[in-house]
């Protein structure tokens, strides 16, 4: 990698501060623990003027979390979020999802706000500033081309591949936005757009965040669900200090013996992360082969086949879909055994 270029550090105290650090600075970025950014800066991907350390905006590091609602400022730590008593009991999807998230190290430093804008990557914009050169720029740098797929024309197919926006999407969760025009709330499923179709002008692995200009996230906030069960889980190369190369969160509600509710969401695919749209239609009956088989469906209908300087494209897909399977699997039979408890029947 090469050094830091120069840039200047400013340290707000109070989100008003960093609101008017922000539209003073045209072209400064924030910063939270710096595990993504950091890395970009010295491989010459960005080179912003002005860095904000938002660390010290004591209002963005709350949690809150409870049998009512969840709420996470921006600035919380990963390893705040994994271990928080509220968050585990109430919302393990979450606390899975962070504490899945790289190592120990990067868990201390990152931050939600930093892991939900995590940039997108692929194995031809995350290389050194040398390597992208001998190998021709690609389209989310300086060139013209998406090599990941080079017949898209001018559409980028950079995946993102942030371990806490599937969670908190199977949970309905809403993000909370503030800039020079004042505050603005989002569902999170709005929040990312990076669709990377041609019949869609709404963005794509470049252009991947509704953010306005100068806008900053303050928090993502989520509903409680009675009987809702989630959880989180990933594939990746190494089991620590990897992105992955795929993740799934599943959230259900199991009715007796029928599927009430079924949510899950992906990250590392596409794009942006994705959840799964038609999973109304295969509630209303007990998790047999057909539920299954038309969740397969789903995945191979609305997950990229996007390969990774591992493994092929046609893998992902289908670890995907396995994941997928397995996580609803497990809660499907969670939910028994809390259900046998109940009566009486279960004695361990």
């Amino acid at each position: 990698m090469d050094a830091l270029p120069e840039f200047q550090l400013l340290r707000p105290r109070t989100l008003g501060e960093a609101l008017a650090a922000r539209t003073a600075h045209p072209g400064s970025q924030l910063i939270g623990g710096g595990t993504d950014l950091l890395v970009n800066i010295r491989r010459g991907i960005v080179a912003p003027p002005v860095l904000l350390d938002m660390t010290g905006v004591s209002e963005l590091t709350q949690i809150s979390a409870d049998e009512q609602r969840l709420e996470i400022g921006a600035s919380a730590t990963l390893v705040d979020v994994a271990a928080h008593p509220g968050v585990v009991t109430n919302y393990p999807t979450v606390a899975q999802a962070a504490h899945g998230v790289a190592g120990p190290t990067q868990r201390n430093m990152g931050t939600v706000g930093g892991n939900l804008c995590l940039d997108t990557r692929c194995i031809f914009y995350n290389q050194s500033t040398w390597w992208r050169a001998a190998n021709n720029h690609c389209l989310k740098t300086t060139g013209d081309v998406c090599y990941v797929a080079p017949k898209s024309h001018g559409v980028c197919f950079a995946t993102f591949s942030g371990d806490l926006a599937p969670a908190l999407l199977v949970l309905g969760a809403q993000i909370d936005l503030a800039g020079p025009g004042g505050r603005r709330t989002l569902p999170l499923a709005d929040f990312y757009i990076g669709h990377a179709r041609h019949d869609t002008a709404s963005g794509d692995g470049k252009n991947y965040l509704a953010l306005a200009p100068d806008e900053i996230v303050i928090a993502v906030r989520a509903k409680h669900t009675p009987r809702l069960r989630s959880g989180y889980d990933k594939i990746r190369i190494r089991r620590s200090i990897e992105y992955p190369v795929a993740g799934v969160a599943v959230a259900l509600t199991r009715d007796d013996d029928a599927l009430a509710d079924l949510r899950v969401a992906f990250t590392g695919t596409n794009p942006r992360p994705v959840l799964l749209e038609g999973t109304a239609a295969l509630c209303g009956s007990p998790l047999d082969e057909r539920v299954l088989a038309g969740l397969d469906a789903l995945v191979r209908d609305q997950i990229m086949a996007m390969k990774t300087t591992f493994t092929p494209g046609h893998y992902r897909r289908r670890v995907a879909g396995v994941l997928a399977r397995r996580l609803v699997a497990r809660l499907w039979a969670q939910g028994s055994e809390i259900r046998d408890q109940g009566s009486g029947l279960a004695t361990a």
